[in-house]
């Protein structure tokens, strides 16, 4: 393959790879799980099961927060129980004590992170339940495809790196050429 197309494949490789926004994509997997849910909150939480200890890393909510979702998740300890919980945690909405209603189920991955997929802001029941861990299927199979995409960039930004720089193309007219010089009598 001449060199000029070698660069132009990487190139359109790396750009089609490299066009997934990861944040962007965790954004709209929170956003599509609230609508799923019929809930007016999500987000996805990072656990640590050895330390206990969780914290949120993207919520989705209305704006102003009225529900104040965000002190609630840091102020109530829900999310030390996510960190150890082992399956879906459900927690029942009460108004009187500003408990929003709270549903959490783990996103099966298997890289190293715990991840829990939640939405809040109602009551939910076990049908909430079944449909929100069949959510977290499919959004774990995105994020880790996401993460292979991201690795494949690295890896071919690698190759490309090691390719042959394009050996630059200058024509060469007839009367350029150089000729053998005439051989006369000696």
């Amino acid at each position: 393959m001449p060199d000029e197309r070698v660069h132009v494949a990487m190139r359109e490789l790396i750009s089609a790879f490299s066009c997934l926004d990861r944040a962007g994509l965790t954004d709209r997997l929170a956003r599509a799980a609230a609508t799923v849910a019929r809930a007016a909150y999500a987000g996805f939480v990072r656990c640590d099961p050895l330390r206990e200890e969780a914290h949120a890393v993207h919520t989705h909510g209305p704006p102003g927060d009225p529900l104040r979702m965000r002190a609630w998740l840091a102020e109530s300890g829900v999310l030390k129980e996510l960190a150890a919980a082992d399956g879906p945690l459900c927690l029942a909405r009460d108004v009187s004590v500003g408990a929003p209603g709270f549903l959490a189920t783990p996103v099966p991955l298997t890289t190293c992170d715990h991840v829990s997929l939640w939405v809040a802001g109602r009551a939910f029941d076990t049908a909430d339940e079944h449909l929100l861990g069949r959510f977290a299927t499919a959004a774990g199979r995105a994020l880790e495809a996401a993460g292979d995409l991201e690795a494949a960039t690295r890896l071919l930004r690698g190759v490309q790196a090691f390719t042959p720089p394009r050996r630059p193309r200058v024509p060469v007219r007839p009367q350029q050429r150089i000729r053998p010089p005439a051989t006369g009598p000696d």
